[in-house]
């Protein structure tokens, strides 16, 4: 309460407390609950200690705010600089700095206008800097083995990814449990794709604090209890999230999680709400799902038509290796076909080697009169008297010479006898009774004519020739 009244002065002196407190009541007497409409301006949060402060300004007046963590902790989008947004909360003063404040409960957009207007200025900022330009995107790996999904644990989304993939083509699956929309919701997913990207890395590491292993990354589907050190590196990433509005989505909508997405070394699929939704993340990941189901139907074939589709190649190997096979053993029976009797090719060369064998034989016995009759006329025009000195000087030179036409001559008439013999042998080896003795049967029909084909067959007896003998036997038409 005021001091007395100075004796010289009729007025009470307040303190600044006084004054300070007093104004703090009667602005919170009469505003105690207002909902207050105006734009982000001076934005300083979250603070050390989880509080935010910032003000509230139109185009004629600013209003100071504060936020303070319980209830920032409750937004389903983040604040931001130029955003127009509808405060709830109360008015009161803050005595350390003699100014009136908002403190706010809750806080909404200013209509979904003003955050499609955020999102439009930040998709534009984002794809000038080229993240989503279409060259950076990649093919989704094949059949992949080890699929990455960030989202929920609890939700039905991974359930229905989960279904899905073992209804397709199962695989190995590891679920990264993130939050999905509310504060934090943005950090988490982008801490989860950068942990992803990390594991099979050098940088694996980082992953292994208890926090981290413990309650954000568990395998499932066969990796159960696997040290996240070990943790195969995901072929594949989904991030997945249910439908919702654009305050529920706007986690996917965060700087921070469109440059993680852009920044994966690992192909990511957008799954986020529902096919009408558009998130900023669409346009940086490398394909957009409508659904998280549908997201589940890319990452994988169907298991059962690939197996038919293999199958089918199979028989169609199998068909064109017969084929290939009878086409090639028609050919050579064609060729067989064209060729000419062995004995009938034989038959030339032998009647050619006996002429030679004649004719060589009949050669020598002339030569060996003609060098006689020579011989008779010299030793006829000798005398008698040189006779005696010219058998004695010629006689042994003479026999020599005999001996060795002699000698060349029955080795020559060896040599050719060796090679008929072996021509002999050779005709013998392909004789068609060699033939038959090994199991083959000449057929013939009634005129004595070879018959080398089914079609050539009449309805008359035939002779089978056996090697030991014939036998008469009579076709029988199939029905």
């Amino acid at each position: 309460m005021p001091d007395s009244p100075t004796p010289d002065h009729n007025q009470f002196a307040y303190s600044v407390s006084e004054i300070a407190f007093a104004v703090k009541r009667v602005v919170e007497d009469n505003f105690g609950q207002v909902r207050v409409r105006g734009e982000i301006s001076g934005w300083r949060g979250p603070h050390s200690s989880g509080h935010a402060y910032f003000r509230l300004k139109d185009d004629k007046a600013v209003l100071e705010a504060v936020c303070w963590r319980g209830s920032l902790s409750k937004m389903s989008f983040k604040l931001e600089e130029g955003l127009e947004v509808i405060a709830t909360g109360r008015i009161t003063t803050y005595p350390g700095s003699s100014k009136y404040q908002i403190v706010i409960d809750s806080i909404e957009p200013a209509g979904i206008g003003a955050l499609m207007a955020l999102l439009e200025k930040r998709k534009a900022m984002l794809a000038a800097e080229g993240l989503f330009d279409e060259k950076r995107k990649r093919p989704l790996p094949f059949m992949p083995r080890v699929i990455g999904v960030i989202t929920s644990p609890t939700g039905a989304v991974i359930r229905d990814i989960l279904h899905r993939l073992s209804d397709r083509f199962p695989c190995h699956v590891l679920v990264w449990p993130v939050a999905v929309q509310g504060e934090g919701a943005a950090e988490q997913v982008a801490a989860a794709i950068e942990g992803f990207n990390t594991l099979g890395s050098q940088e694996v590491e980082k992953l292994r604090s208890p926090e981290i292993v413990e309650s954000r990354a568990f395998p499932i589907s066969g990796l159960l209890d696997f040290p996240t050190s070990t943790l195969p590196r995901p072929d594949l990433l989904i991030v997945a999230r249910g439908g919702g509005s654009l305050e529920d989505l706007w986690a996917f909508n965060e700087e921070v999680v469109v440059r993680a997405v852009a920044a994966s070394r690992i192909p990511l699929i957008s799954a986020v709400g529902h096919e009408t939704d558009t998130t900023l993340i669409d346009y940086a990941s490398d394909r957009r799902a409508p659904t998280p189901t549908a997201a589940a139907e890319m990452a994988v074939p169907v298991l059962a038509d690939w197996l038919l589709t293999l199958r089918e190649l199979y028989e169609r190997m199998l068909r064109a290796a017969l084929q290939g096979l009878a086409a090639r053993n028609e050919l050579v029976n064609g060729f067989a076909r064209g060729l000419p009797h062995p004995r009938r090719m034989m038959e030339t060369a032998l009647q050619l080697l006996d002429d030679r064998s004649e004719r060589l034989t009949a050669a020598g016995i002339a030569i060996i009169e003609q060098r006689s009759q020579k011989l008779a006329v010299i030793i006829a025009k000798l005398q008698p008297q040189n006779v005696a000195q010219a058998l004695e000087r010629h006689g042994t030179a003479l026999t020599d010479y005999a001996g060795r036409m002699m000698r060349l001559i029955a080795r020559t008439l060896a040599d050719r006898q060796q090679k008929l013999d072996g021509l002999f042998q050779l005709m013998e080896s392909l004789s068609p009774t060699r033939v038959l003795e090994r199991g083959f049967v000449l057929v013939k029909d009634a005129q004595g004519t070879l018959i080398t084909r089914v079609a050539a067959m009449g309805s008359a007896p035939h002779t089978l020739i056996f090697h030991d003998g014939e036998r008469t036997v009579q076709p029988i038409k199939k029905s």
